[in-house]
């Protein structure tokens, strides 16, 4: 059944404003996603936030419900966090680490990441080691394998690195963690809504997530999911009202479930966004969409390969719907502005984000483009005669 291109760009109010190639940055909402979010904002307008959240309580919970279904958990472990990076570090900083234990990340784990991890080993005498790259440049399963001993405690790698289109093995890596008996928390950040995601066959015992790239939901939306089990091992580096009951003058108890991991203040109208995004994204269906995504990446792949003084630099035996590119003789910053004065938009991903592989390919930046279902071929080909135009200059 042919795509319906039509009624994906309709139900895309920027889909005629811009040509949207930063989706793995924040892509373009959705009719219904802005909806949501305005109409709550009207209600607390009229009511008051408090009596609005009230009106919209059967919604409001019905997001832990969306969020679970996309990722195949169950409600009860989904918390909903105002962004992935702080969802990421709500299940980071709840482990207790001690002297001596290892972390085991990928080279191609994200800066914000990287940094709690670097921060965590120097406060609690932990060790932070990369596992080394297989030939496809992708997190190394066999190597993981060798480095797992008695003293791993946590391995936490990006599913789908900020710098480029490779895929990491993840449902590999889980199952390495579950024979080792090893805590695994994947950044899901760049795959929640691009490709089919599903924690019980990843194997993953936490998983971070963003509402504003391929879910195409509202900035400062995120969740977290920890599964059941692991949920009671976690205390999370801070409490409030919400997440624990003051049970006597010198004690509390925190409660059972993932919302732990979250704080009483929220943003009503972006987790009612978010919801509609994760409803939105679901009415397609993610393998519906991941297929047409692949195929526009391939092509511009293929077609970027063939301009002169462009080098694709996307690594891995699966890719996704990022693409990116250098240009020879173009700084990555002068891509992204000429292409935005053609209302084109793409973003620049540089060193510091994914700076140990960045450093092992020699490279201090690349362009990114980042395609999704609501983009045409069209669209493709424009960007590729853009770029060819910027390479002749």
């Amino acid at each position: 059944m042919a795509f319906d291109i039509s009624r994906a760009r309709s139900e895309t109010p920027g889909a005629d404003e811009v040509l949207h190639f930063n989706n793995a940055g924040s892509s373009l909402m959705p009719q219904s996603v802005l909806d949501a979010q305005i109409d709550h904002l009207r209600l607390e307008a009229r009511i008051g936030g408090y009596e609005a959240a009230a009106v919209a309580a059967d919604r409001v919970e019905h997001v832990y419900d969306a969020a679970a279904s996309i990722i195949g958990a169950q409600p009860d472990e989904i918390a909903v966090i105002e962004n992935a990076t702080r969802a990421w570090d709500m299940a980071f900083y709840s482990i207790p680490f001690q002297p001596g234990d290892r972390i085991l990340t990928a080279r191609a784990e994200y800066g914000s990441n990287y940094i709690a991890l670097l921060q965590v080993a120097a406060r609690t005498g932990a060790t932070v080691e990369p596992v080394p790259n297989d030939e496809h440049g992708q997190l190394s399963v066999a190597a993981l394998r060798e480095m797992i001993d008695d003293r791993v405690r946590l391995i936490a790698i990006t599913h789908v690195p900020t710098n480029g289109g490779l895929v990491n093995p993840a449902a590999e890596v889980g199952a390495v963690a579950r024979e080792a008996g090893v805590l695994y928390l994947l950044d899901a950040c760049q795959s929640v809504g691009q490709l089919p995601v599903d924690v019980e066959a990843i194997g993953c015992d936490m998983l971070s997530a963003t509402g504003r790239k391929y879910l195409r939901g509202p900035r400062g939306t995120g969740f977290l999911y920890v599964r059941r089990d692991v949920i009671p091992t976690l205390e999370p580096p801070f409490l409030d009202n919400h997440a624990a009951t003051w049970t006597a003058p010198d004690q509390y108890t925190v409660r059972d479930d993932a919302r732990r991991f979250e704080n009483w203040e929220t943003n009503y109208a972006a987790k009612l966004g978010l919801g509609a995004a994760l409803d939105y994204a679901s009415s397609w269906g993610i393998e519906v969409t991941w297929e047409r995504i692949k195929a526009l990446a391939e092509r511009l792949r293929a077609a970027l390969a063939d301009v002169p003084g462009v080098v694709v630099r996307d690594l891995g035996v699966e890719r996704c719907g990022i693409v990116t590119f250098t240009v020879g003789g173009v700084g990555g910053q002068v891509v992204k502005e000429r292409l935005a004065a053609q209302s084109i938009n793409v973003t620049v991903s540089r060193t510091p984000s994914t700076r140990l592989d960045m450093e092992d390919r020699g490279l201090s930046e690349v362009v990114r483009a980042s395609v999704h279902y609501f983009n045409s071929e069209a669209e493709v080909d424009r960007f590729v005669e853009a770029i060819d135009g910027l390479s002749r200059s």
